[in-house]
């Protein structure tokens, strides 16, 4: 009983922090640990269970326990070849690939700690569980309320549609990418503008990369305008080289050209809720839906988002990290 109050009392840090700002990783970590505690007290009633269920579920949980971590790593390294494949050999195309590989070498690390009676393998297995289980436990906080912010309902008061640039191919052509972006914060706009009122006004966000023979922005419109978009509904942002930039240069054309306005803020799913972190830190009134992308390419670019979040935090992230390597060391000096 006492697991499910815990479980209750973090749901409920979840719910106002949604209210507050969704746009906050803390609610993501309160849902993560109401999940936790919800699981653990569903585990401590198995015993009271009808006949017969209990043990079924006892198997299936030994089950995605034993063979649970086995599967996934030969999931992700499938998956990475085939980012390897298609993307090309760049370091955040290699991320699917090197967990699963890094999870097969743990995996071994604790067999040979079993079989060799290794004190000191014993030790090096279980302290390094701990702080996977401490990163696992934050991804899947990620993961999860990632997924549930990228479904909550389209704000209907914004007036602008900012669409963050992704790069452009051959130095001027839209990619796959970002054409779904543009494809999305089309369908946004349509949305707005059917509410009636004020016509919404589409912002294409995006500066000229050093490879590049014009900015993304211009690109981005022209993709539109091509495709029907009306042009004098499109700005273009043509300074940004980052998503912080994005957002900060985005609002100065939205405050100068109406203050205090809100805004949708259109992206790859993969990436909407990291950006809906840096438009609430930077000062942005936004909600970021996303687009689809590509089932090969979600592994290694959710690992991307959920680096870049974790190092955003990361005095305390490495912080705890730390204490955990040290609780190891000590354990050794232990007799």
């Amino acid at each position: 009983m006492f697991a499910f109050v815990v479980a209750a009392f973090f749901l409920l840090l979840c719910g106002a922090g949604v209210l507050r700002d969704r746009r906050r990783f803390g609610n993501a970590v309160y849902l993560g640990l109401a999940v936790t505690f919800l699981g653990i007290g569903l585990l401590a009633e198995i015993d009271a269970a009808p006949p017969g269920v209990s043990e079924t579920a006892m198997i299936l949980v030994l089950l995605v326990l034993g063979l649970g971590p086995v599967v996934l790593a030969g999931l992700l390294c499938v998956n990475g070849v085939k980012m390897v494949r298609k993307e090309g050999r760049r370091p955040a195309n290699l991320l699917s690939l090197l967990a699963g590989l890094g999870m097969f070498g743990v995996m071994g690390l604790m067999a040979a700690a079993v079989v060799t009676h290794s004190r000191a393998l014993g030790l090096i297995a279980v302290t390094t569980l701990l702080v996977l289980g401490y990163v696992s436990f934050l991804f899947l906080c990620f993961v999860g309320y990632a997924f549930l912010y990228g479904r909550m309902r389209l704000r209907r008061d914004a007036d602008y549609v900012v669409v963050l640039g992704s790069g452009l191919v051959g130095g001027r052509r839209v990619p796959p990418l970002l054409a779904s972006r543009l494809d999305r914060g089309r369908q946004v706009y349509e949305t707005l503008a059917a509410r009636g009122g004020d016509t919404p006004v589409l912002i294409a966000s995006g500066g000229q990369g050093p490879d590049e023979e014009l900015p993304e922005s211009h690109a981005m419109a022209d993709y539109l305008v091509e495709r029907g978009f009306p042009a004098g509904a499109v700005v273009r942002e043509d300074r940004s080289r980052t998503t912080e930039e994005n957002m900060l240069f985005s609002k100065e054309l939205m405050e100068r050209d109406s203050p205090g306005s809100a805004c949708v803020i259109v992206t790859n799913n993969f990436h909407a809720f990291r950006a809906a972190l840096m438009a609430r830190k930077a000062g942005v009134d936004g909600q970021v839906v996303g687009s689809p992308t590509a089932a090969y390419f979600w592994p290694s670019a959710t690992m991307r988002e959920f680096v870049a979040v974790f190092l955003q935090y990361k005095v305390v992230n490495l912080g705890i990290c730390a204490a955990l390597i040290l609780l190891g060391v000590l354990a050794w000096f232990v007799r």
